[in-house]
């Protein structure tokens, strides 16, 4: 039997992916900001087939209430088999360009607080010696973009960060999947302008999570395609990339 962490556990990514393991028997731990929330899918997760579900209310940008998190969880469950970190904002972009502290509390969420957890996280299943973390990061991390750089220079710190800690846990064990997902239709994208046939389900993201959390892949491009699309666009000449409106 599976024990899972799931921080950003309400979100439509996160339990997506809750739902699978909980049809596979896993026990399940959930963090996140809204307790109502954390319930509903719990519950939900209950009846899918989860033998155990609890939650924890977390804000993730308090980086003092992360050891206290897998204090919680190891209490509770001993040994974590799976973490996954899906929590994140969509930054306003044109906000973010007017406001500096609006940047910085976009950075902060998205990729500080991420760090800062991976921190934690990866002493604790070291010293297990086993275990993966699979953290959600974005295809807007590749290359920075006019239209989203901060919040892609936000994901690009965490998929930077977690290749190097990918490196130093692979002799303990440890397996770290770093997840880039593209177009997903869910809350945090409602009503942007996204091109459909790029657009994935949650469903779909998290059936590839949960296929290369179980492979104990390195990293995970959903859908598929994302890759090809991210090469071409991180091929671009600089003078080229700079005059095209992405």
């Amino acid at each position: 039997m599976k024990n899972i962490l799931i921080v950003g556990g309400s979100s439509a990514i996160a339990t997506a992916c809750a739902r699978q393991w909980a049809a596979e028997g896993a026990r399940l731990f959930l963090a996140g900001r809204q307790s109502v929330r954390l319930d509903a899918v719990a519950q939900d997760l209950r009846v899918r087939g989860a033998p155990d579900v609890l939650t924890y209310v977390l804000d993730v940008n308090d980086h003092q209430q992360h050891a206290g998190l897998l204090a919680a969880c190891s209490d509770a469950f001993g040994p974590i088999d799976v973490v996954l970190i899906a929590h994140g904002t969509l930054s306003d972009q044109a906000l973010c360009e007017r406001d500096v502290d609006a940047t910085l509390r976009e950075m902060n969420t998205n990729a500080i607080s991420t760090i800062a957890l991976l921190t934690l996280l990866a002493n604790t299943l070291q010293a297990q010696g086993r275990g993966t973390i699979a953290v959600i990061s974005s295809v807007a991390g590749d290359r920075g973009r006019a239209s989203n750089y901060v919040y892609g220079a936000a994901k690009a710190a965490v998929t930077a960060f977690c290749e190097g800690l990918r490196a130093r846990l692979f002799k303990s064990g440890v397996n770290v999947l770093t997840i880039k997902p593209g177009f997903v239709d869910t809350p945090m994208t409602a009503g942007l302008a996204l091109p459909g046939p790029l657009v994935a389900s949650p469903e779909r993201v998290a059936r590839d999570i949960v296929h290369a959390v179980a492979r104990r892949k390195d990293t995970l491009y959903t859908p598929w395609f994302w890759s090809a699309i991210m090469l071409v666009i991180c091929s671009l000449p600089r003078f080229v990339f700079k005059r095209v409106s992405l």
